[in-house]
């Protein structure tokens, strides 16, 4: 690697326009440092050390961003601003950039800034042996007559070699034979091609035809080849050839000649006659390539005309080489040379290189900011290379002229971002040809901005829905966010605050993309576990300072069938064993069995069916109440011993179910009961002897109920108090209660807000039982329709259909609440025993009624329990006999308000079924007692 100076020393701008601003004007750069490289370098080979070459400082480097600018498209060159080195960044093709000129010459500028100063730079591409030699064709054919004298010479095939120098082709070599000899000759710009001689008079007798090797072969170093076999027809005699009345012809042509334009015409006369003295033009065989795609030429006129598009910057002479031979049987030829000059017109545009912008520019920047610096260069020669360049008036930006062919734009008037916040300044360059051609390009000028505006959402919370069991690391909700400021001030960071009460709990379970604002969960929500979270996003900006907004995000979580039945009665494991005289009558209770599901709304529907008997037409299963009696009168011919097997289902997707098993003994009535009792009576009787037992087991259920229901109150009461404080406290602002839900079991179901089902009180007198609720802030139905499609759909339909309804009425009772005789599921003891009525609406009637079976099936399976007597009695079965019904239990459904209809839950059942209620009006707990009298 050489570097030289072409001159002294550097001019360097001493003045600054303020912080950040680059040079203000330019002085046209002296210095012209010199490298010599050879081609096909690796990426990264060093050039010459530039710092070094030009004095400059290599601590400033990088603060002055010392760049290699030039004309080409690709940047083969860069400058490492650590060492000052200049490295070859892209492959450099020696034949690509230069084709076949012998010096090959990269004209380079660097540019450096604060201030800015620009200097040439030339790099010589060296070549290397890097191409083989190759001819056009894959064989040559003649065709001598064994006429013709020794000394005769016949062109042959040239070869082609990229490379220039002493790597380019050198010589040619050929095979060894009798009658040939090979003189290779040199063209006026130094390539070489060769000549077949004929030593020695071909006979055609002897030998008609016969086969030569031509070799090519390069001057580098290990040499380059190429082989072209050469097929020697010998012919009769043709004593006369052609000749060309001149041997070189000169031609000029515009290089926008249309094809079919006429360049020349070559004349050759044969003094033979007929055939013989016919003369045929062909282009010869030292032709380059390409000649014959960029000229065609007539065989009988000699007439060369344009075939192709020719191009100046391209190639500005061709040399083609032209032969005539007759029509004999025997021809020979003749050659000639044709020049043809191609002369430039304005076919190409200008082209402009942005090589530096400035952008954003501070809106408080001084006149004369440098704002880009532009190179402009054209193909073209002479005036049609000229180029000048001027940008749209009107705008507060000028430009003007340092180097040749580079322009500065700058500020020429004060910029204001809140009037024109961009710029995309449209820049023309034009040049001086006729017609004169110009390009146009576009320079984007961006004004910077404050950060005066904090992040904005067009909703201060969300309440989102999710399914339990949902899969880990799918979006549920992306905040709308976004900051009116312009970059960096406005990129937002999204982070989740822990409440103070609950540190770690929010990262446990969801997470939320920092720069996206996609919530996503880290692991499944179980409902059973947690049915509500409160979350706070809290989102900066990029400005300095930072600026933040607070989203408060509600979650609930809501139920899935994942909870398979659980037998409460009898109890797994434990032996149960229900009494049964001979002789009962049917429809009489046997016994009931319990079950229970932790799962929420119509998935907690629990339905029971008999799957296994020893006689399947002795006993019958209430399908919601799993309430075991009589089908038909016991007999003696029945087995003694009955072990019944009950399934029970849910409702849920997928079903899922569990099987109680419990065993009926049929023992044999006593004569004394016959004999006391008429037919079918004595059951009747006994059951009435156990009225006042029953009365006292529903006193202390009852009192046991209404002392935890106090306690629940009391529970509730202080915890709407604190909630009060926690509302009426500053902080209170960022959380938002969500708005009730309408038209669905909302309360199990998970799809009710808590803060309504929380707020429950019942009375013991459970005719005057209240469902009050506490209304939350209405939540707007934008908010609504930000929940998963894990909700389900008919409950969204409802809730739209509620928003939509006119002020002050009542939403139509659902339909979709009823079920046929097949499809009524549900839980046991939600019902008084009538299986043609339909499943009440609310969750909430299901499991007061459950609380109370549950209640009592504990006591039934407790062993000290006294009702029913002792051995002999019928345990359980008594106390579920024909004079113990579900009208003794209070019934918790009556005054209560099922969301999305127009009916409350007193006498619920009755309604349904369009049958009066039991009991008449009157309080439960009175019929039991007047019963008893």
């Amino acid at each position: 690697m050489v570097a030289e100076a072409r001159s002294g020393g550097l001019v360097r701008p001493g003045r600054t326009v303020g912080v950040l601003l680059l040079l203000a004007a330019l002085t046209e750069a002296s210095t012209v440092i010199h490298y010599e490289i050879l081609e096909e370098r690796e990426k990264g080979f060093p050039v010459g050390n530039v710092v070094t070459d030009l004095g400059l400082d290599l601590g400033s480097l990088s603060a002055r961003r010392l760049r290699v600018v030039s004309g080409a498209s690709r940047r083969y060159f860069e400058v490492n601003w650590e060492t000052g080195e200049m490295f070859v960044n892209d492959r450099l093709d020696r034949e690509e950039l230069c084709g076949t000129l012998p010096s090959c010459t990269v004209t380079l500028e660097l540019v450096v800034e604060n201030p800015l100063e620009l200097f040439s730079a030339e790099v010589v591409v060296q070549d290397i042996n890097d191409n083989n030699p190759s001819f056009p064709t894959g064989e040559m054919r003649l065709e001598i007559s064994e006429a013709m004298a020794p000394g005769t010479r016949f062109p042959l095939e040239s070869a082609h070699d990229p490379d220039v120098g002493s790597n380019s082709l050198q010589t040619y070599e050929l095979s060894h034979n009798e009658y040939f000899a090979l003189r290779v000759q040199t063209r006026e710009d130094g390539t070489k091609y060769a000549e077949l001689v004929l030593e020695r008079a071909l006979d055609w007798e002897r030998e008609p035809s016969v086969q030569l090797v031509l070799t090519a072969v390069d001057g580098g170093t290990p040499a380059r080849s190429a082989s072209l076999p050469i097929r020697i027809s010998v012919l009769d005699a043709n004593d006369n050839a052609p000749a060309f009345n001149q041997s070189l012809y000169r031609a000029r042509v515009r290089e926008d000649a249309p094809p079919g334009t006429r360049v020349a015409q070559v004349r050759a006369t044969d003094l033979d006659e007929g055939l013989n003295g016919e003369i045929v033009y062909s282009f010869g065989s030292h032709n380059r390539a390409g000649v014959r795609e960029l000229f065609a030429l007539d065989p009988g006129s000699g007439v060369l005309t344009i075939k192709g598009r020719l191009d100046f910057e391209d190639t500005k002479l061709h040399e083609i080489y032209i032969q005539a031979k007759d029509r004999g049987a025997n021809p020979e030829g003749a050659h000639c040379k044709v020049l043809v000059e191609v002369v430039d017109v304005n076919d190409n545009a200008p082209e402009i290189t942005v090589t530096s912008v400035y952008s954003p520019v501070p809106e408080d920047a001084p006149l004369g900011t440098v704002i880009a610096l532009l190179s402009v260069t054209d193909l073209d020669a002479g005036e049609n290379g000229l180029v000048t360049c001027e940008v749209a008036p009107g705008l507060p930006f000028s430009l003007t002229s340092s180097l040749k062919n580079y322009f500065t734009l700058k500020t020429s008037a004060a910029l204001d971002r809140e009037t024109v916040p961009e710029y995309n300044l449209s820049i023309t360059a034009r040049d001086s040809g006729t017609p004169a051609l110009s390009a146009l390009t576009t320079v984007r000028v961006q004004v910077s901005d404050i950060n005066d505006n904090p992040p904005q959402s067009s909703q201060s919370s969300y309440d989102v829905y999710v399914e339990e069991n949902n899969l880990p690391g799918v979006p549920i909700l992306n905040l709308s966010v976004w900051d009116p400021d312009a970059p960096p001030n406005a990129r937002l960071s999204f982070f989740l605050l822990e409440p103070g009460a609950e540190t770690g709990l929010v990262g446990r379970y969801f997470t939320i993309n920092r720069d996206s604002g996609v919530l996503t969960t880290l692991v499944p929500l179980d409902y059973e576990g947690q049915r509500e979270f409160q979350l706070t996003a809290h989102i900066n900006d990029g400005g300095t300072p930072a600026l933040a907004t607070n989203i408060s995000v509600n979650v609930f979580v809501t139920d899935r069938n994942d909870n398979a039945p659980q037998v409460l009665y009898p109890r797994p494991g434990q032996s149960s064993v229900e009494m049964l005289p001979r002789g009962t009558a049917a429809g009489h209770v046997v016994s009931r069995v319990v079950g229970w599901d932790a799962d929420a709304g119509h998935n907690a529907w629990l339905s029971y069916s008999l799957v296994g008997a020893p006689n399947q037409s002795l006993f019958a299963v209430g399908l919601h109440t799993g309430q075991i009696s009589t089908a038909r009168p016991v007999q003696d011919t029945d087995s003694p011993r009955q072990i019944l097997t009950v399934l029970i289902s849910d409702n849920g997707e997928p079903l899922l179910s569990t099987t109680a098993t419990l065993t009926v003994s049929v023992t044999e009535e006593s004569p004394e009961a016959r004999a006391e009792f008429p037919s079918g009576s004595a059951p009747r009787e006994q059951n009435k002897n156990l009225t006042f037992y029953l009365l006292l087991s529903l006193i202390l259920v009852s009192v046991g109920f209404a002392v935890t229901v106090l306690g629940v109150i009391i529970f509730k009461v202080y915890k709407w108090k604190r909630s009060r404080d926690l509302y009426r406290s500053p902080v209170s602002t960022l959380y938002r209660t969500p708005g009730p839900s309408l038209h669905a079991d909302a309360v199990r179901g998970g799809l009710m807000p808590p803060h309504l089902y929380r707020q429950v009180y019942l009375t013991t007198d459970s005719r005057r039982s209240e469902l009050l609720k506490k209304p939350g802030a209405a939540s707007p139905l934008a908010s609504r329709q930000n929940t998963l499609r894990s909700c389900d759909p008919a409950f969204y339909r409802q809730v739209l259909g509620a928003e939509s309804a006119p002020p002050g009425q009542q939403a139509p009772p659902n339909t979709d609440w009823r079920f046929s005789q097949a499809q009524r599921p549900g839980t046991s003891g939600s019902q008084n025993g009538d299986e043609t009525g339909t499943w009440p609406n609310n969750q909430f009637d299901t499991e007061m009624l459950q609380a109370m079976i549950l209640a009592s099936a504990s006591e039934a399976a407790d062993g000290s329990s006294t009702l029913g007597g002792g051995a002999g009695t019928m345990g359980l079965s008594a106390r579920y006999g024909p004079q113990f019904t579900l009208q003794h239990v209070p019934d918790y459904r009556q005054n209560v308000y099922i969301p999305g209809s127009n009916a409350t839950l007193t006498n619920a059942a009755g309604k349904r079924d369009g049958k009066a209620p039991a009991g008449g009006n009157g309080n439960k707990k009175k019929s039991g007692k007047k019963e008893k009298k």
